[in-house]
């Protein structure tokens, strides 16, 4: 039904665009610094954990996962995970990586309140993108104030997503800042390697923009969509 609304196309269009030039973007940069060692030797589990360790974060473990670009902090069992090519691998990639999920350790142990609110919303927010839109179309369907309060009711719970996108900025971009400052201070790269991590960093911050942007602007369509209704 949606893909047949030509207003469909000028709210999903841009942002889906955006999201596909995105994901081009970090896996370019990916594979670019991923064949550029670094002058240190230091592969991205041991920068991980020197990180950790600088921080005083003896308690979170780092342990290898599976599937390119896996790689994850989990607050709850204190664990960070990096896919094999990261944890293994000593270029300016997987230094960029690992210590970007540093920095979300680091984070969860100053209580950076941003981290403790998208945590908080998880539950949520895993409810309400699977099952709001299907509320929505359901009750978009459904004739009187009953269709119209339910379709709402979808809306509702879909806009915890587009919260949870937004609330998903700051706690990356800090992450990523937090990163590229303690890889130069402490000797992991040098500022003339820096420019790999910025691109790899920058590219992988996109991809978190666009999520942001179509869950905000699929949001709005279906606001659009309850308001032509209603008229």
């Amino acid at each position: 039904m949606f893909f047949l609304d030509p207003a469909y196309l000028l709210f999903a269009g841009p942002p889906l665009l955006l999201g596909l030039w995105a994901q081009f973007k970090v896996k370019s940069a990916f594979k670019k610094y991923s064949q550029v060692p670094t002058q240190s030797g230091i592969t991205g589990a041991q920068a991980a954990t020197r990180l950790l360790n600088r921080g005083g974060l003896t308690n979170v473990g780092v342990e290898m996962t599976t599937g390119m670009l896996s790689d994850h902090y989990d607050p709850r069992s204190k664990i960070l995970r990096l896919s094999e090519e990261v944890y293994n691998q000593p270029s300016i990639a997987s230094v960029g990586v690992a210590a970007h999920e540093a920095g979300h350790a680091l984070q969860d142990k100053t209580g950076y309140s941003p981290l403790a609110i998208r945590s908080a919303m998880v539950p949520v927010v895993s409810i309400g993108s699977s099952l709001g839109p299907i509320i929505f179309m359901v009750g978009l369907f459904m004739s009187g104030t009953l269709g119209s309060s339910l379709a709402w009711v979808g809306i509702l719970l879909f806009a915890g997503t587009a919260l949870f996108a937004l609330v998903t900025l700051p706690v990356e971009f800090d992450a990523s800042r937090r990163a590229k400052e303690l890889l130069v201070s402490q000797g992991i790269v040098s500022q003339v390697e820096m420019k790999g991590v910025n691109a790899v960093l920058d590219a992988a911050a996109l991809t978190y923009v666009a999520a942001a942007a179509q869950a905000i602007m699929q949001l709005l369509y279906y606001v659009t969509v309850m308001n032509r209704r209603n008229n």
